[in-house]
């Protein structure tokens, strides 16, 4: 697959993963805003957030190995649910929407697991891809006489 390819597949899959968390958030609520109070809209979310994270990966990186990808993205994650301990990212998503949806809130432990729940699956596919692509795609290397 082409680079630019890569990145055109990783975009439409990070628009997607939006798209997904924002309609769980919005069917979930009774009110009909953006509510993610219940276990549904913070769990999906939090895996959303994770496949997301992998895609843009993808789209910095488009040559990148799917585990590579994957270990990226998860420490990336693992690293902002982390950087909640220090109450920072609580003070700035007070005063801003952006900041919550990008930083969250507070800690929960459950949220390091549930960003494994949106990575594992793609990356799996990805290197199972990359797998059969390179078992059944020709050699570019000369035969040794």
């Amino acid at each position: 697959m082409t680079h630019q390819r890569t990145r055109a597949t990783a975009l439409a899959a990070a628009v997607l993963c939006l798209g997904l968390a924002f309609a769980v958030r919005l069917l979930a609520s009774n009110a009909g805003v953006l509510d993610s109070s219940g276990p549904l809209a913070q769990y999906s979310g939090t895996a959303l957030y994770g496949t997301l994270i992998l895609a843009g990966v993808y789209l910095l990186l488009p040559a990148i190995r799917p585990l590579t990808a994957g270990a990226a993205a998860l420490g990336f994650c693992w690293a902002v649910e982390l950087f909640q301990l220090t109450g920072i990212p609580a003070d700035l998503s007070a005063r801003s929407v952006l900041a919550r949806l990008a930083l969250g809130i507070q800690f929960d432990p459950a949220d390091l697991a549930w960003y494994a729940v949106g990575i594992i699956p793609p990356v799996v596919v990805l290197a199972l891809r990359a797998r059969h692509r390179a078992r059944t795609t020709p050699s570019t290397v000369a035969p040794r006489l």
